[in-house]
């Protein structure tokens, strides 16, 4: 009289397991699909200096090579010369 008593008791817990297992599944899976948000900032207006001035010298800082005149930095592009903040 027990024993069926406490097979269907076990078959209940089983079904209820399995229940909160694909209930917690479902809420796993959909929160993979949340939205992002990008947010990108606008370029920086660059100047490009086609050719550089006769009296530039080449200079290395940090290992990278630079171009300076006038007090500044420059970084050669495939454009021309870039003006760099170091």
């Amino acid at each position: 009289m027990f024993s069926g008593v406490l097979e269907i008791k076990q078959d209940i817990m089983k079904a209820f397991y399995i229940l909160i297992l694909a209930i917690i599944l479902s809420f796993s899976i959909s929160s993979c699909a949340t939205r992002t948000r990008v947010v990108t900032k606008p370029a920086p207006s660059v100047t490009v200096v086609k050719v550089a001035p006769k009296k530039h010298r080449i200079v290395t800082v940090r290992g990278k090579r630079y171009y300076y005149w006038n007090g500044r930095h420059y970084r050669k592009t495939r454009r021309g010369y870039v003006y760099v903040r170091i």
